[in-house]
């Protein structure tokens, strides 16, 4: 009997995506190996996960990172049957984005099931901007990095603007990097967000060479502090581009949450951006 992923796959499914972006000829752009973080999509994915995913293909994207949703971790799908729709579009699901909760061994499992590398905390989990609470936290991010590493995975950590506050003339984020082992904790660095905060991402990457393996490459209006296509915001994207070497970056998600028009075309600009920098 043929299972439901496999006749979503060869369904018209993405006929039915046209109905939630608009119509495109799709022409995949020739780029190095770039990811999205699939929270770009997200009104997308929450109506039709697969059709969605065929629509990113299209664009290039050969990497995946999703993020939770009121459907789950997988937009409502299994993790394996969300790593198999992946791996049939030639996309690899790389990472997710999840919550250090009550729920923390079963994330896990899934993301072993899912045959993704890394689990990132996408938010500070617990209250207080304060040197302490950040080094309880670090201490938090050690042991979830070690129970990761138990099975086989990553554990990670993704930036906003609030952690570059200070207090006592410490930044809160170099209290984090500080207190949490290279490589039990792998930092996923917003760019975006370190601009916002009125901090320079490249002296991040000399200050704690090789501690960025993943990026969140993301232009922001500096007047709306709100994201927006590349080029048009106030991250020097190529300059980010000539020290990927310094910050240790193997993963780059593209992420875009506020768009001039719809997702698909943010990200075809996007794309197009990133491929006339090579």
């Amino acid at each position: 009997m043929q299972s439901r992923r496999d006749f979503l796959l060869r369904s018209t499914a993405f006929t039915a995506g046209s109905l939630l972006l608009p119509s495109f000829t799709y022409a995949p752009i020739k780029t190095q190996r770039y990811g999205v973080q699939l929270y770009s999509f997200r009104n997308e994915m929450a109506k039709d996960a697969i059709a969605t995913l065929k629509q990113i293909a299209s664009l290039g994207f050969k990497e995946i990172e999703t993020a939770r949703s009121q459907k789950g971790h997988y937009y409502g799908l299994g993790p394996a049957e969300m790593k198999s729709v992946c791996d049939d579009l030639n996309m690899n699901l790389k990472s997710g984005h999840v919550h250090l909760d009550d729920k923390w061994q079963q994330t896990m499992e899934e993301a072993v099931e899912s045959g993704q590398e890394y689990l990132i905390c996408s938010s500070m989990p617990s209250n207080g901007q304060n040197v302490d609470n950040y080094k309880k936290v670090a201490e938090e991010f050690n042991k979830a990095g070690e129970a990761c590493k138990k099975l086989n995975l990553k554990f990670g950590y993704h930036n906003h603007e609030y952690e570059f506050e200070t207090e006592n003339n410490q930044v809160l984020y170099d209290v984090l990097l500080s207190n949490t082992e290279a490589d039990l904790v792998h930092m996923e660095l917003d760019l975006g967000w370190v601009v916002v905060a009125g901090k320079d991402p490249l002296d991040y990457f000399k200050k704690y060479p090789g501690r960025f393996p993943l990026w969140h490459l993301k232009d922001m209006d500096m007047n709306k502090k709100e994201s927006t296509e590349f080029g048009k915001g106030g991250l020097d994207i190529p300059a980010m581009m000539n020290h990927k070497k310094a910050s240790g970056v193997k993963h780059i998600f593209i992420e875009q949450e506020e768009y001039a028009n719809n997702p698909l075309e943010s990200m075809k600009h996007n794309m197009a951006y990133l491929n006339k920098l090579s």
